[in-house]
């Protein structure tokens, strides 16, 4: 079937070449699948510090995606929160990004002296793995300072859902200004909009607006947008079980989900969601240095029933 007619003059949608060839007409903007494999591929990812976790995920957390994490409080969220935006910062010449983060805090769990601590780590991993490189880069003594990590995190206090909302609308024009940035990270995602809200109709309207941005910056800005959540308890099949808080309507939020859980006195990490990749687990530790390898690294495949 051939497009024959004219769209109105008030359409938004612009067709490309319909003036200036008799080709078939195709949508400004559109992309070919091939072109969309493509450009996956050629990402770079952000890494967690772990390896194991590192590969349950393709290869760490991925840009132009959300990605939630969600688990019981002291599992360590906010410590691969504060890992990621520092790793985020790896000079390209180490085989990082060398982006800039935001870090918008809700529940004011930011603790800038464990901060500094994960950036000497993260620069130790570096120096380890790249022993003399940093003498021969012009600019390699100054990145790899602590102080230069702390300095490219942008940092906002949240005290209220309007706050949150009001935040996440300003990131717009705040990214559109700091074009470096490579990862929005918001810690919790949830907890204003556990405590503040009677009215769940409209928290699900709110919420769900608030999802559809953070997606379009993600896109848009090819940056990893990263949510952490909190777990609640849910009543299924005779017993409470924990799970993912904000209910099954927040669950479509976002490209991946991963769940840190305890098995004994061991993390692990779970990949419950993913459009490309297979459900799978793995250990993990927190150290002085940050989020890292578990000491008996032996991460396993999991099946969902």
């Amino acid at each position: 079937m051939s497009y024959t007619g004219s769209a109105p003059a008030s359409s938004s949608l612009y067709w490309k070449g319909m003036e200036s060839s008799g080709d078939p007409p195709i949508l400004a903007g559109a992309q070919s699948a091939w072109d969309m494999l493509s450009d996956e591929q050629s990402q770079k990812h952000i890494t967690t510090g772990s390896g194991d976790l590192n590969n349950i995920l393709g290869g760490g957390i991925h840009c132009k995606e959300v990605t939630e994490i969600g688990g019981v409080p002291g599992v360590g969220k906010t410590q691969l929160g504060i890992q990621l935006a520092i790793n985020v910062q790896i000079p390209v010449e180490y085989g990082g990004l060398g982006g800039k983060a935001v870090y918008i805090d809700t529940e004011g769990s930011f603790m800038v002296e464990r901060v500094y601590q994960i950036a000497e780590g993260c620069i130790s991993d570096i120096l380890e793995h790249f022993p003399h490189s940093h003498e021969k880069s012009s600019s390699g003594q100054k990145q790899l300072q602590p102080e230069h990590f702390l300095a490219d995190i942008f940092y906002f206090r949240i005290c209220s859902y309007t706050e949150q909302t009001a935040a996440i609308n300003y990131l717009e024009k705040f990214l559109g200004e700091h074009k470096d940035v490579r990862i929005v990270i918001i810690d919790s995602v949830t907890f204003h909009f556990r405590q503040d809200f009677d009215d769940m109709a409209l928290r699900t309207r709110v919420l769900s607006g608030l999802s559809l941005k953070l997606m379009k910056i993600a896109k848009t800005y090819n940056l990893a947008v990263v949510l952490l959540n909190q777990v609640t308890t849910k009543f299924t099949e005779g017993s409470f079980q924990l799970t993912l808080a904000l209910g099954d309507s927040w669950s479509h939020s976002c490209t991946n989900r991963l769940i840190l859980y305890w098995n004994g006195n061991d993390r692990y990490a779970y990949l419950d969601k993913s459009p490309s990749l297979p459900v799978a687990s793995a250990p993990y530790a927190v150290t002085g240095k940050g989020v890292r390898d578990a000491v008996s690294s032996n991460h396993k495949r999991v099946r969902v029933t």
